[in-house]
């Protein structure tokens, strides 16, 4: 190979050296960042009290529960509140536990379906203590309490919140009662509750 050619591979060689590192040193391209706009998350639509007693209704008679019963743990568990939540992570209207809500494939933060899983749960209950004379307080407490430990105590357990929850949950079941024969009497025949009819509470048993 003469001179000649090897000066120009020489140079060409410079040449491309020269090229690639001006290439590679060139500054990257800012990042492009694309905000793609999230849906609104839906919002939680309150039922008004005539939805909500229909709500009831229709579980309880899906359910074979009395609606007064539904509507007295409604009543005892939120207030009627839609939002409620516990500090033990209970939800909703009838406070329905997340575990117990997917067992019975609802969604507690739905109004409807959260009447739905809980009556669904107190029909399980009634079967269970359906052979007992105190068989509605045993299912109050053990919607409160927990199956099992009605089943140790035989009945009531000796828990003050327990007790003074089946006392209030009793006295809604009598109120909502009346509230319901009331609104199907004639004014003409009906009678007033008298004054002293006795009151549940939690020393009654």
């Amino acid at each position: 190979m003469n001179g000649i050619a090897i000066a120009i591979i020489a140079c060409f060689s410079t040449f491309a050296g020269q090229v690639a590192e001006t290439f590679f040193s060139l500054p990257e391209p800012p990042a492009i960042t694309i905000n793609i706009p999230q849906p609104p998350a839906p919002e939680l639509v309150i039922p008004s009290k005539e939805e909500m007693h229909g709500y009831i209704q229709a579980a309880a008679e899906k359910h074979q529960v009395p609606a007064s019963f539904v509507k007295s743990i409604v009543a005892a568990e939120s207030n009627f509140n839609c939002h409620a939540v516990s500090p033990k992570g209970a939800i909703g209207l009838m406070q329905l536990m997340p575990g117990t809500a997917e067992e019975y494939g609802v969604d507690p933060k739905v109004p409807q379906q959260n009447i739905d899983g809980g009556t669904r749960y107190l029909r399980v209950l009634m079967d269970k203590y359906h052979g007992y004379r105190d068989w509605m307080k045993r299912v109050t407490a053990a919607y409160n309490a927990g199956p099992r430990v009605v089943d140790r105590y035989r009945g009531v357990p000796p828990y003050r919140e327990t007790r003074k929850y089946v006392a209030r949950v009793l006295n809604y079941f009598k109120q909502f009662e009346y509230e319901a024969k009331a609104a199907f009497t004639p004014k003409s025949s009906r009678t007033l509750p008298l004054r002293n009819a006795p009151i549940v509470t939690a020393e009654s048993w």
